[in-house]
């Protein structure tokens, strides 16, 4: 197999067939673990028809349906130099946990006789990275959560409803410098130091980004106004970056909705606590920004 492979998937949509680009620059034995949990998980979706549903419903299906995967870390650095989209299934960290969840849901939207791991890459290459688009290099991944919302966002892949959702403050006076401070925890920044001044600069142009958020104190509140598969972004406290976790809301039988993460406490995708119960189990916390997938 090449390294860099470039292909075109044929994707029937529902107003006919279209041609999709999609471009893997690693082999797939690396860049997609877990082919019988897709498989599995793809299978029940089409079984249920999960494709009829609302989108935010789709999202939250497919987050149930990955429950009890364990907890990874750093299952996005797969490689030394090579940057490729990549789906892990067989274990999840907060960020994947959400994206692969919502890469499903895309996916299975584009009604087709079979999918495949190119399929679901190709829909995690157009939320990963900025423009949605992978040449190959680290630097094209969006690193910061609040740079995800602004770009998916201005790309029609989500709404920021934050401020319909509640009432907002500014977040100011804090660096979002998290990665080019510790650049040896990324494998690739630890290879590649070069990248480090690169990665800076586009550090400080977020930081001119104006960042809003709803307090944790004023989520309860704001939680009935909260649907399933909204993606919750947990803003921090900490020093040098603004959101230090992520996950999806589930409005549950009982009426409560509950926050659904990868988690590092249980070490296994769950679904948690009421979403400000979860803020307020950590004083770290500060609230929340809410993205609705469209």
């Amino acid at each position: 197999m090449l390294t860099r492979r470039h292909f075109l998937s044929l994707s029937l949509l529902s107003g006919g067939a279209s041609l999709l680009r999609a471009e893997e620059f690693l082999p797939q034995s690396v860049t997609f673990k877990g082919v019988d949990k897709f498989q599995q998980v793809v299978a029940q979706a089409v079984a249920q028809n999960w494709a009829a549903l609302p989108m935010g419903a789709r999202v939250a299906q497919f987050g149930q349906a990955l429950r009890g995967i364990k907890y990874v870390g750093w299952t996005l650095e797969i490689d030394d130099r090579v940057e490729s989209p990549s789906a892990n299934f067989t274990g999840l960290d907060c960020w994947t946990f959400f994206e692969i969840s919502l890469g499903l849901a895309r996916m299975i939207g584009r009604r087709q006789r079979a999918y495949t791991p190119s399929d679901l890459l190709r829909e995690i290459e157009v939320t990963r990275y900025r423009g949605g688009v992978c040449r190959g290099h680290y630097l094209d991944r969006i690193h910061y959560l609040d740079e995800w919302y602004s770009d998916n966002a201005a790309r029609g892949n989500i709404r920021n409803v934050t401020r319909e959702v509640g009432p907002v403050v500014r977040l100011t006076g804090r660096g979002n410098d998290e990665m080019s401070l510790n650049p040896k925890l990324y494998r690739y920044l630890r290879a590649n130091p070069a990248l480090v001044p690169q990665l800076r600069q586009i550090e400080a142009r977020l930081e001119k980004v104006p960042f809003d958020f709803i307090p944790k104190d004023q989520v309860a509140a704001c939680e009935p106004r909260i649907q399933s598969g909204d993606i919750i972004g947990i803003v921090t406290n900490r020093a040098h970056v603004y959101c230090s976790h992520v996950g999806l809301a589930l409005r549950t039988g009982d009426g409560a909705c509950r926050f659904m993460h990868a988690s590092v406490t249980y070490k296994k995708v769950v679904v948690d606590k009421t979403i400000h119960e979860y803020l307020n189990s950590v004083k770290s916390h500060a609230g929340i920004v809410v993205g609705r997938p469209r």
